[in-house]
């Protein structure tokens, strides 16, 4: 398992984790042994904004003498109370259903507290004057919540809870349909609005937690995608583990033979990732944007030409440390020797000799 730094913090988050949103139906021992193998595999971190309240229980089962080994995704806002999920904003009704769910996973402390599904910009400004985010603050220096963090699937509303500098971790949809084709409930904000999201993340140091990698199933099928091609599951999450700011992407299962499918993709050859056939059928505003997935390599020159850019991208998006990770690298743009290797290979069709020239000037190097 690939581990990944959270910036704000020392935690060390697998690169896959679990949602739950769909294991509540495969019954209490097959959830526990869930559990358990996502642990033996090195997975640590595990969202629980889920269909029902089932998973609470059986994880806390699971877990029992293990807590320190894992990481938990709590949503301030879900409420499982009654048995099934409901979505509340009212700060009275979040606090009970923080104790309930504290209680059925058998722990006293919240790795990642989050603000739950803000999609509109009047529900969080209903969070945020109503006590809620100041209430996730309070639990915060009392040291039952670590980290802070928002899920949401709409880019300006991400952008605003960004502004309040609290975010440590932004639980985000990430995957080709949502970026490029907009299809689909959850598919909200143009490409470049999408793109500059993850930038600033990256800039700012929050991490990003990945939902709806696969677009609810939909890029698995040719008759579903909006591509009309399908895509593997190993190219959706390297797709997303892609994207600056990405951490974790949290696939959900309905049980161990899920999670045994997707745990294939710790051990996947760079082919079987490769998801460069999306150049094939992106559409026109992907042209000649590099989206870092290093079908270009090897360069001749040993340039690490995906990476290049996303520093160069970064510090267009006012990351201050993007110049100095690009000046430690071994090989820069000033190094490129113009022999058009790159521009044959790029399924985007990006002009890398010229980009290279581009991000020489810019960094003056």
């Amino acid at each position: 398992m690939e581990y990944r730094k959270l910036p704000h913090g020392n935690e060390q988050i697998s690169v896959l984790g679990l949602g739950t949103s769909a294991i509540g139906m495969a019954g209490d021992a097959e959830m526990e042994a869930t559990m358990a193998m996502a642990l033996e595999n090195g997975i640590n971190y595990f969202d629980m904004a889920s269909a029902d309240a089932a998973p609470f229980a059986a994880f806390g089962r699971a877990l029992a003498g293990r807590r320190k080994d894992v990481y938990f995704q709590i949503h301030f806002g879900a409420d499982y109370r009654s048995g099934k999920y409901g979505w509340t904003t009212d700060l009275e009704a979040i606090k009970r259903s923080v104790d309930w769910q504290l209680n059925a996973l058998q722990t006293d402390y919240i790795d990642f507290g989050f603000l739950h599904c803000l999609d509109e910009e009047e529900d969080l400004q209903r969070v945020l004057q109503g006590g809620v985010l100041a209430y996730i603050l309070r639990l915060k220096e009392e040291g039952t919540v670590r980290r802070i963090g928002l899920s949401s699937h709409t880019p300006h509303v991400a952008q605003l809870a960004l502004d309040t500098g609290v975010l440590d971790m932004l639980m985000f949809s990430i995957n080709p349909a949502y970026d490029y084709r907009r299809e689909g409930e959850f598919a909200i904000g143009g490409v470049e609005e999408r793109q500059a999201l993850y930038r600033r993340c990256e800039a700012e140091g929050v991490g990003i937690s990945v939902m709806k990698a696969f677009s609810g199933g939909q890029l698995l099928q040719a008759r579903t995608s909006p591509f009309g091609r399908a895509l593997t599951e190993f190219q959706c999450i390297q797709y997303a583990l892609d994207k600056p700011g990405v951490i974790t992407v949290l696939p959900g299962v309905r049980g161990r033979e899920d999670l045994a499918r997707i745990l294939g993709f710790v051990h996947a050859a760079p082919e079987e990732r490769d998801y460069a056939i999306l150049g094939t059928f992106a559409p026109p505003e992907a042209e000649g944007v590099c989206v870092y997935c290093n079908h270009c390599q090897p360069c001749p020159a040993g340039l690490d030409v995906g990476l290049i850019n996303k520093y160069y991208d970064l510090s267009l998006a006012g990351d201050t440390l993007a110049e100095d990770h690009y000046r430690n690298l071994a090989k820069k743009a000033g190094d490129c020797i113009g022999c058009g290797h790159c521009d044959s290979r790029c399924p985007f069709h990006v002009g890398q000799v010229e980009q290279m020239q581009r991000i020489r000037e810019h960094f003056g190097a």
